[in-house]
């Protein structure tokens, strides 16, 4: 099956995303936006896997046919033919669902495209 691009074309933009140091001196990197996170062993690694993931995420639930529903359930609101993000997230609001306070950057990371 292939994948319509003009659904991802619908959603531009970046994605919101936090980047923690564990105390196993591990990084992970979170985006509230999708509720999606990996890690790596530098910052670096950290963004660079949270791109590969964002990506298999876009391409997989357009090829299920569930990008609406998928982004509704995350709290998106499509206005004028476009997906908006829900409201950035606040710090302190990661940190109460991450449990995690190390956060050590935040910052945004390009929507993939296919």
């Amino acid at each position: 099956m292939s994948v319509d691009k003009k659904k991802i074309e619908s959603i531009g933009g970046s994605l919101q995303v936090v980047i923690i140091k564990e105390a196993t001196k591990r990084y992970v990197a979170y985006s509230p936006a999708l509720n999606l996170a990996t890690q790596g062993k530098t910052e670096s690694e950290a963004k660079s896997r949270f791109g590969e993931i964002a990506q298999i995420f876009f391409e997989e639930v357009v090829e299920d046919g569930k990008l609406e529903e998928a982004l509704k359930e995350l709290g998106w609101k499509k206005t004028h033919r476009r997906w908006r993000q829900p409201p950035k997230a606040k710090i302190k609001e990661v940190e109460k669902v991450l449990e995690l306070p190390q956060i050590v950057s935040q910052g945004r990371v390009p929507v993939p495209t296919l």
